[in-house]
């Protein structure tokens, strides 16, 4: 699960983890180790991404992680609230799922007309 710093947060990591989950999330900046190393403990998450970054960098570690898809999802749901709106119309469950996956299917063919065709030559 990715999310940016704000959510750098032992409540955050706990719900992560009780998903059984992994978490990459960016640990803020002047961030401490909650649990050292030296403790019996099953190491957290928070702390292995910390001292990954301390080791190869902030950079070198979201592009490990995968952290930057964060982006791409952030940018699809501005461009999919755009053009439909941020509300849904139908009442039931059944029907918002509906309504969400013609939302998706939409976007997702709108894409790929605005898509560039390249063949080998």
């Amino acid at each position: 699960m990715s999310a940016d710093g704000g959510y750098d947060r032992r409540v955050c990591y706990d719900a992560i983890a009780g998903c059984g989950a992994k978490a990459a999330i960016p640990p803020r900046r002047g961030a401490k180790i909650w649990q050292h190393g030296n403790t019996k403990q099953e190491r957290l998450a928070r702390d292995e991404n910390l001292r990954r970054i301390r080791q190869v960098g902030r950079a070198k570690w979201k592009r490990e992680s995968g952290y930057h898809r964060r982006s791409l999802v952030e940018t699809t749901m501005f461009r999919l609230k755009t053009l439909f709106g941020n509300t849904l119309r139908a009442r039931s469950e059944a029907a918002q799922n509906t309504e969400v996956l013609l939302r998706l299917d939409a976007l997702n063919k709108m894409t790929a007309l605005g898509m560039p065709q390249s063949y080998k030559i």
